[in-house]
């Protein structure tokens, strides 16, 4: 017998309270909505850091990840525990699909499922060619079409080692693309003028149904909409055709998720876009609508519901 139905997994910065901090406060009072939710259906709950190396994992049935936001700084300590802990217990979203989703490879692949996303070239580390030719090959075969650009790792989180420049300040950038690709792949984008002008919008979904949405806007002459640089967040009410293709999006996908994030804006074309599906460990914003972290307990215990049926 388990001890634990469901473990909610953070990162270690964020275990107690920080009165200081605005951030670690809101990450703290989500994870005990969720936390409250969950045990309001009867659920036995606990709260642990992934890296717990205290922790019998295999006293948890599930674990649900929320703020480990340390990964992709010490991911391959966390690609070792991650493989050693799916043998013990099951993670919600699962292992396969967190796996697929943590690395922005599966962008191209939902592009293949019909999905729009930006025009994207995904270089890999054993790449021969510079940052220059990259971008003067994509520019001759009509890949892309704009001046400005965005480079960024395959594998990151809270815009890491994420450079928007412009065709003319390629020759400044040669030095950090090399030393980045030398250790991982990278993705070049177009940049993304809307973004900048509009904003990004992110809707939330459990079990591939709409629960709400927030648009987040970057501060005055940034890119970034991560509030950690100063971006704002506001909840909005989507469009049919925004929920429409944030529905498409995680249908697209090679199973459902529990819970998913589609951060969705207009492209250079004016037309709807995936800018990333987060499927692992993604803010959902529960500060701003509660009600919705019951959403997310329904979905998780229909999921341990099914589990124990079969």
């Amino acid at each position: 017998m388990k001890k634990y139905d469901v473990t909610i997994l953070t990162d270690a910065r964020y275990l107690k309270a920080n009165e200081e901090s605005i951030y670690v406060s809101n990450v703290i009072y989500e994870d005990e909505l969720v936390i409250q939710a969950l045990e309001d259906k009867g659920l036995t709950v606990t709260r642990k850091a992934w890296d717990d190396a205290n922790f019998d994992w295999t006293e948890t049935q599930f674990a649900v990840f929320r703020a480990t936001w340390d990964y992709f700084d010490r991911y391959d300590e966390f690609s070792r525990w991650f493989d050693q802990t799916k043998e013990r217990t099951q993670f919600i979203n699962s292992a396969e699909l967190i796996h697929w989703n943590i690395d922005k490879h599966y962008l191209v692949e939902l592009k293949n499922n019909d999905v729009r996303i930006p025009k994207t070239l995904v270089i890999e580390p054993e790449t021969k060619l510079s940052l220059q030719q990259h971008l003067t090959k994509a520019l001759q075969d009509g890949r892309f079409k704009t001046q400005d650009f965005v480079l960024k790792p395959c594998i990151a989180g809270g815009a890491r080692h994420t450079y928007k420049f412009n065709l003319t300040e390629t020759a400044g950038l040669e030095n950090v693309f090399q030393k980045l690709i030398e250790a991982e792949a990278m993705m070049l984008q177009e940049f993304q003028k809307n973004i900048m002008a509009e904003g990004e919008y992110s809707l939330m979904l459990f079990n591939g149904s709409y629960s709400h949405a927030v648009l987040k806007v970057a501060k005055p002459g940034d890119f970034r909409v991560q509030d950690d640089f100063g971006g704002t967040v506001e909840m909005i009410e989507p469009t049919k055709e925004m929920v429409a293709f944030a529905e498409k999006v995680v249908n697209a996908s090679p199973e459902l998720p529990v819970y998913a994030r589609v951060d969705i804006f207009k492209d250079n074309d004016d037309e709807w876009a995936l800018a990333e599906l987060e499927i692992f460990e993604p803010e959902l914003w529960f500060r701003l609508r509660p009600e919705a972290a019951n959403q997310l307990a329904d979905a998780i215990q229909k999921m341990i519901g099914d589990e124990k049926v079969s």
